[in-house]
């Protein structure tokens, strides 16, 4: 059986990410579709609207076969580590391609870019290190560097960020010396992050939760999403009578940061030294995240990767906690899969270079410290039972079966 891999968020999961899911099989000649989906805390650093179970179902009911978990250390991270631990577990389930959306929708300027990064490394790197000590972030930095490079009409624009991750999956590939195959499908209308709605069908995942948001309802979203997309949301606001947002969290957020002294906020994970003082500075003038976002956003430091920082803050990950982690997943957490996705796991099983996660209670707890902590605190905006009951999914729910 041939497989493709997808790397995701569905958050939620829309028309856009169906016409892929659908693109991705067709291209690559693939039988099953494997997806490695973000867990409840996601790559931008925003809690996703619904649990990963929610968003696993709403995948394996649109064509998905098997979905497993990016776990939180590598989930909640800039593009380059998130790459690579999300091509490492595919690569891991014997994918034989990977296929992502894209700005360009053409691969070989995609293969193009990495050959001559890779040949101009030494180059590129300095002039990275070169701008970042004019202050400006890291992202943007990368930008610069890569416009100052030598190059051909065949490459890359890697200002658009659907581009920058399709670039990081390759090279995270390259890197593990990993033989699969590279597909892209032409994002179809919405731009990744697009708050606007422009098309009939089509919204990016950001403007159809901006739009819950303001509704306060599913109504105006419904042509943008799968039916089984609207099923599924709809039982879980029936159930929870909730969906998930930063400024549910904020209050916790505000009261971690005003209560950990220096020494303690400059230990979590990526806060370089002075940021501390600002956080804290901005959560004691702060009403809302919005405005403390707002107040403590500087040129240096990107609007994803301060959200990135709160989330950690918010989880209490520490610089000792992510290399504890390693460098690579040390699991594959199983979220679901379809009677073909199954029948695919069982011939490859054996051959799995890594344990394979069915139920969280059969292993070692140590092995899942950060993904517990992160489900304990994504529980935590719910009342009870309703919390209580989210959380002890994390050890009690075994794989989604969709058959």
């Amino acid at each position: 059986m041939r497989s493709v891999g997808i790397v995701a968020e569905y958050n939620p999961f829309h028309n856009g990410h169906l016409y892929h899911l659908k693109q991705s099989k067709e291209i690559s000649g693939s039988d099953v579709a494997i997806v490695a989906m973000s867990g409840n805390f996601l790559q931008r650093g925003e809690p996703a609207i619904v649990p990963k179970w929610t968003r696993t179902k709403m995948a394996l009911l649109s064509g998905a076969d098997l979905v497993v978990e990016i776990p939180y250390a590598f989930a909640v991270q800039k593009a380059e580590i998130f790459a690579l631990g999300s091509v490492y577990l595919l690569d891991a389930l014997k994918c034989s391609s990977i296929c992502f959306g894209s700005e360009l929708g053409n691969i070989h300027p995609f293969l193009h870019t990495v050959d001559l990064l890779k040949d101009q490394e030494e180059t590129y790197n300095s002039r990275i290190r070169f701008y970042i000590k004019q202050g400006v972030s890291y992202p943007k930095a990368l930008a610069l560097a890569y416009s100052d490079l030598e190059k051909n009409k065949d490459t890359v624009d890697l200002s658009r960020p659907n581009n920058i991750l399709g670039y990081h999956y390759i090279a995270a590939a390259k890197k593990l010396k990993s033989n699969v195959e590279f597909f892209t499908v032409k994002r179809n209308t919405a731009e990744h992050d697009d708050q606007t709605i422009h098309d009939d069908k089509i919204a990016s995942a950001t403007s159809i939760r901006k739009l819950i948001k303001q509704e306060g309802n599913l109504h105006r979203i419904r042509p943008y999403i799968p039916e089984a997309t609207y099923n599924e949301m709809e039982a879980y606001y029936r159930t929870y009578k909730h969906f998930h947002d930063w400024e549910d969290y904020w209050p916790y957020l505000q009261y971690r940061l005003l209560t950990m002294n220096n020494d303690e906020l400059n230990q979590m994970y990526d806060i370089e030294e002075g940021l501390p003082y600002r956080l804290q500075r901005a959560a004691e003038s702060s009403g809302s995240f919005q405005s403390f976002m707002e107040n403590v956003k500087t040129k240096r430091y990107t609007w994803t990767r301060l959200q990135r920082i709160c989330v950690h803050a918010l989880t209490n990950t520490t610089r000792t906690d992510m290399n504890s982690a390693g460098e690579t997943p040390g699991y594959i957490r199983l979220l679901g899969m379809s009677a073909k996705g199954r029948e695919y796991l069982n011939k490859v099983k054996k051959d799995l270079p890594l344990p394979l996660v069915s139920t969280v209670s059969a292993f070692p707890e140590a092995l899942f410290t950060l993904d517990r902590r992160a489900a304990l605190v994504y529980s935590q905006v719910m009342k009870e039972p309703a919390r209580s009951d989210l959380f002890s999914m994390e050890y009690a729910q075994p794989p989604i079966m969709a058959d």
